[in-house]
């Protein structure tokens, strides 16, 4: 099974947790390379608060910067994305498991009160 550290998860879920930094990941994830002012031009925000935000998506894992002279160049890093979306498939997965196993406890035949319990599936691990 894979396992993944607490904190790349955290910083990741931490990262996508605001809308400023999904909107820039998305423009990003579609390909485009851009320069900080180039980011912060749809948002009515400072140049200093998109940095911010870009150094909180890029200690996440979710996007790398290059400098290209005095111009800092941004570009999508799938790889913590991945991560999380492994997380959250496994998670899924246990439970529709749980579900499904629930709903054939409650349509399967005989009394209720006199059926035996399902089976219990295993727990996806917390890291």
């Amino acid at each position: 099974m894979v396992t993944f550290p607490n904190d790349i998860l955290d910083r990741t879920f931490a990262a996508l947790a605001h809308p400023t930094r999904r909107a820039i990941l998305t423009r990003l994830a579609q390909g485009e390379v851009a320069s900080v002012s180039e980011l912060a031009e749809p948002f009515d925000v400072s140049l200093m608060a998109i940095s911010k935000h870009l150094r909180v998506m890029e200690e996440a894992g979710l996007i790398r910067r290059e400098k290209d002279g005095r111009v800092q160049r941004c570009s999508y890093d799938p790889a913590a994305m991945d991560a999380a979306g492994t997380w959250i498939d496994r998670h899924h997965q246990y439970w529709t498991g749980r579900l499904e196993s629930l709903t054939r406890y409650l349509e399967g035949p005989g009394d209720p009160v006199t059926r035996p319990a399902p089976s219990e599936p295993s727990e996806p691990s917390e890291d």
